[in-house]
């Protein structure tokens, strides 16, 4: 659980908070602790101007008492010979602390000098001034201790603890902010996490607040939609090919076995033909299949530029004398592709409208904007608009077309559009005065 909180979303921001709170209380506690000593430093500055101050007072009015009764931690005056003539009870007796005086043309001055023996050796700040008499010039000494950098132990005390608090209500409130924040994505994970291959049908619970983990809900949903449809469509896909192969297998096992039951009675000729019409559709089904795969794969192909229109023109030359073929082939519609693709894209449709055609197919080819246009339309009962989409699904093929062409595998429109949408194009049906029409847009290729 620590090693999970440790590496965790949560325990990292909890943790910057924290650190960059304690940054900012380093700096907010050095300015206020350097404005707190600026003031009392001040304040005991002029402490001791003052209380020296008062002593020039006594000097001039000729009060001066032997010993001095001051607020400072010491008081000394010495005359015009440098003898201390007053002094306050901690300096009674002894030597002027200092031998620091005003300069000549200054009548005071003020400074911190530490190593005072007197005071133990503290630092002090020491005012001195100079009093003029009639014998010579008097120096008066005031002293009282120097302000320490942290100014006093409750104030680096009570700095500390604010800052502690701060840091503790701010990884306190950074961690329940970002647990709440974080909680809808947790849920998230728990129930992808519960949904498997064969329960496709949940859904992650998607939070009420419109932020940046809603649109990840709603996303996580879509995504398991299409994976839904394509596990769905696989598993059609499945039931379709083993229903389509067995087919074939079951004919070709109940003719060899109605020809094993009555050897002498078989027309193995016939069987053989038989046999060899089964194995044709087997082997059409399992090349569909393969070529489905290849293109399900993204399989790569050999790119090259393509001129629509002769290359229906080719592939219609080559195919057998039948239904009557309609040209209209516009020149100079080029596109970027694999050849061998799109021929068995267009042979595929070919294919299909000669199935259903009564009379006549009409082939064409022309540009449209940015897009080359392939039509293949033919005048048979055509297709209802609602079977439209249907007729793409693999393995589906209407009743009309298993009346008209019962050994198709039902792969052929399937492929025709994979190959279309791996050159990034389209194929549709779309509205036409008799048949079917099939549409194929393909994107030119750029000069």
């Amino acid at each position: 659980m620590i090693t999970r909180f440790a590496g965790s979303v949560r325990a990292r921001l909890t943790l910057i908070a924290s650190v960059v709170m304690a940054l900012i209380c380093l700096v907010l506690n050095t300015l206020v602790l350097y404005g707190v000593h600026t003031a009392a430093d001040d304040y005991r500055t002029n402490q001791v101007i003052s209380a020296a101050l008062r002593i020039v007072h006594q000097i001039k009015r000729g009060t001066l008492p032997a010993e001095l009764n001051t607020d400072v931690d010491g008081a000394q005056v010495l005359n015009a010979t440098g003898q201390v003539v007053s002094a306050s009870a901690t300096l009674t007796g002894k030597a002027p602390i200092t031998d620091v005086v005003p300069d000549a043309d200054n009548a005071s001055r003020t400074e911190v000098i530490c190593g005072v023996a007197d005071f133990d050796g503290d630092c002090m700040v020491i005012a001195s001034f100079r009093v003029y008499e009639d014998d010579g010039d008097w120096i008066v000494y005031t002293a009282s201790g120097a302000i320490p950098w942290y100014v006093h132990g409750w104030v680096i005390a009570g700095l500390t603890a604010l800052s502690l608090g701060m840091i503790a209500l701010t990884a306190y409130g950074t961690s329940r902010t970002v647990a709440k924040t974080l909680a809808p994505v947790d849920a998230i994970r728990s129930k992808l996490a519960d949904i498997t291959a064969t329960d496709l049908g949940q859904r992650v619970p998607v939070p009420a607040a419109k932020d940046e983990i809603h649109a990840l809900a709603e996303t996580a949903n879509s995504t398991l939609d299409r994976l839904e449809a394509a596990v769905e469509q696989q598993r059609r896909f499945a039931s379709d090919a083993s229903h389509d192969l067995r087919s074939p297998i079951t004919a070709m096992r109940t003719q060899v076995e109605e020809a094993m039951l009555h050897p002498d009675d078989t027309d193995w000729e016939q069987t053989g033909r038989a046999l060899m019409a089964s194995i044709d559709r087997l082997q059409a089904i399992v090349t569909d299949l393969l070529t489905l795969a290849r293109l399900d794969a993204g399989a790569p192909s050999q790119v090259e530029s393509i001129d629509l229109g002769s290359l229906a023109a080719e592939e219609m030359s080559r195919r057998p004398n039948g239904k009557e073929v309609k040209l209209d082939l516009m020149p100079e519609v080029v596109v970027d592709g694999d050849r061998l693709r799109l021929v068995r894209l267009l042979t595929n449709l070919v294919d299909n409208a000669q199935r259903h055609a009564s009379s006549l197919i009409e082939i064409s080819v022309r540009a449209e904007g940015r897009l080359a246009v392939v039509e293949v339309a033919d005048d048979g009962a055509g297709i209802e608009p609602e079977q439209r989409e249907i007729v793409f699904r693999r393995f589906t093929r209407l009743d009309a077309s298993r009346n008209v062409d019962a050994g198709g595998t039902g792969l052929g429109l399937p492929i025709a559009r994979e190959i279309a949408k791996a050159h990034g194009g389209s194929l549709t049906i779309e509205d036409s005065a008799r048949g079917a029409r099939f549409v194929l847009r393909l994107p030119l290729r750029e000069a």
